[in-house]
């Protein structure tokens, strides 16, 4: 499902712990990619790759030693079989968490809606937001991870995997595989630097984090 801007009247918003306070509005609302989140967040592709190699040396050693060729193929296909019981779960479990999460951007604070087995919602006020930054990827598919201040810390193990990857003593609240996440990243900035409980951020990129290409959140 693509994230879109939604608005609501009437009832409480879908991902909202209850109704907005008056003068605070909902700018954006989106989900996650769960393809994105499967092969970035679990590695899929890499595990299939992992699995298929096995496979592939089992096959080349039966062969080099002259085995029935019965035998090869039920030794390769253990292997693909293995590999596919944590293929498929994993699969299921992105497409789950595609499926019960929503993140929130209103003029006011970031509400992550998450929890595939225990629902729960993480508000997220400007006033506790250090920075933003954006991670852009494939596609525009991307994420913004959001850095605390002293005192309002998470634990990487309660955001997993809305987490920015990597930063476990340090854990960076995320709104991962977000689609079109350069017009969310706008969204946010400008939220941000309008706000006044909070200015524009000043972001410091860390250049050893290797997944994917970062940015600032821009206003």
């Amino acid at each position: 499902m693509s994230a879109r801007q939604t608005a609501f009247r009437g009832e409480a918003p879908q991902g909202l712990p209850g109704h907005l306070p008056d003068g605070e509005r909902l700018l954006w609302q989106g989900v996650p990619d769960w393809r994105t989140v499967a092969k970035r967040v679990f590695h899929l592709r890499g595990l299939a790759i992992y699995f298929g190699i096995i496979a592939a040396w089992s096959l080349a050693s039966g062969l080099m030693a002259g085995a029935p060729a019965l035998e090869i193929a039920v030794d390769a296909a253990k292997i693909v079989g293995v590999g596919l019981v944590p293929i498929l779960f994993l699969t299921f479990y992105a497409w789950g968490i595609g499926r019960s999460t929503r993140y929130s951007i209103t003029s006011k604070r970031v509400v992550l809606q998450m929890g595939l087995v225990v629902p729960m919602t993480i508000n997220l006020p400007f006033s506790k937001i250090e920075s933003a930054t954006m991670r852009d990827g494939k596609a525009g598919i991307g994420d913004i991870c959001l850095s605390l201040r002293k005192g309002d810390r998470l634990t990487w193990f309660m955001l997993w995997p809305h987490a920015r990857p990597w930063r476990m003593a340090v854990a960076e609240p995320s709104l991962r595989a977000i689609p079109d996440v350069a017009h969310v990243g706008r969204v946010l900035g400008r939220a941000l630097a309008a706000s006044a409980e909070m200015p524009a951020p000043v972001l410091v990129v860390d250049d050893q984090d290797s997944a994917g290409a970062h940015a600032p959140v821009a206003a």
